[in-house]
């Protein structure tokens, strides 16, 4: 699919429309947590850290440095402007080119990530380059044959069928890894509490911060939320979750 441009409009949007509560980055951070040695200070690379979404809680929870790395020059002037911390730095760069020296981090997270790289097989190196002998890599990613069952999709599957065709398989993203040597260690799934109801999540899907809507003609889009507005006596207005994959692999170089 083409390349999405965060620069054009997912920038000014994604802060209000992918923020995370306090009870979610909690959730996320003990999840990998499970798959960390206990030493503390960990060095981080938090790969495509966007408007520094997770990259703060990372420091908070795990010590530094964390070192984002994001490619969209208007998403890294937004966490650095809002997503600040004294043991966090951002930089320009990408999956393919990442701009830290060999054996630099203890961990390195992908976070939802892994479907806007071009070069698979280069970023998969790169990462073990920079990653220690013995060190860990998390991979928060949807795939293709076990999409996430959201609400919104079941009330107007098209969508679905759109988001879908932006990932690939989990044996093709665990083929990426293993390719360049990585060993596949653990899969794991988290569920986390996406919003505190069903209206504060439908006002953050209206802001369109995810990438499914840049794939999509504006009729489709116009249409699709009439149908939610329709549906929406029949859906649950209690808190929203979501489950996600989480796949972790180890450096053994």
């Amino acid at each position: 699919m083409e390349k999405i441009d965060y620069d054009a409009r997912l920038h000014a949007v994604y802060t209000a429309g992918r923020r995370m509560s306090p009870d979610a980055l909690r959730t996320w951070m003990e999840a990998f947590a499970r798959h960390l040695p206990q030493s503390r200070p960990l060095a981080w690379l938090d790969l495509g850290s966007g408007a520094g979404r997770l990259t703060p809680s990372l420091a908070n929870a795990f010590g530094g440095p964390v070192h984002g790395v994001e490619p969209s020059d208007k998403m890294r002037a937004r966490a650095l402007a809002e997503a600040g911390h004294p043991d966090v730095t951002y930089s320009a760069g990408s999956a393919e080119h990442i701009p830290l020296p060999d054996a630099s981090c203890d961990a390195a997270l992908l976070f939802f990530v892994w479907h806007h790289v071009a070069d698979h097989e280069r970023a998969a190196q790169e990462l073990r380059r920079v990653v220690k002998p013995g060190g860990t890599l998390l991979v928060q990613v949807n795939f293709s044959d076990r999409m996430p069952d959201t609400w919104w999709f079941r009330v107007v599957p098209e969508w679905k069928k759109v988001d879908t065709a932006q990932f690939r398989s989990q044996d093709e993203v665990i083929a990426d890894f293993a390719g360049a040597g990585w060993t596949l260690a653990s899969r794991d799934e988290v569920t986390w509490p996406r919003s505190a109801s069903l209206a504060e999540d439908l006002e953050r899907l209206k802001l369109r911060a995810v990438s499914l809507f840049e794939h999509m003609s504006e009729e489709a889009v116009e249409e699709g939320f009439a149908r939610i507005e329709a549906a929406l006596p029949s859906l649950d207005d209690g808190p929203q979750y979501e489950t996600n994959h989480l796949l972790v692999f180890q450096n053994g170089a």
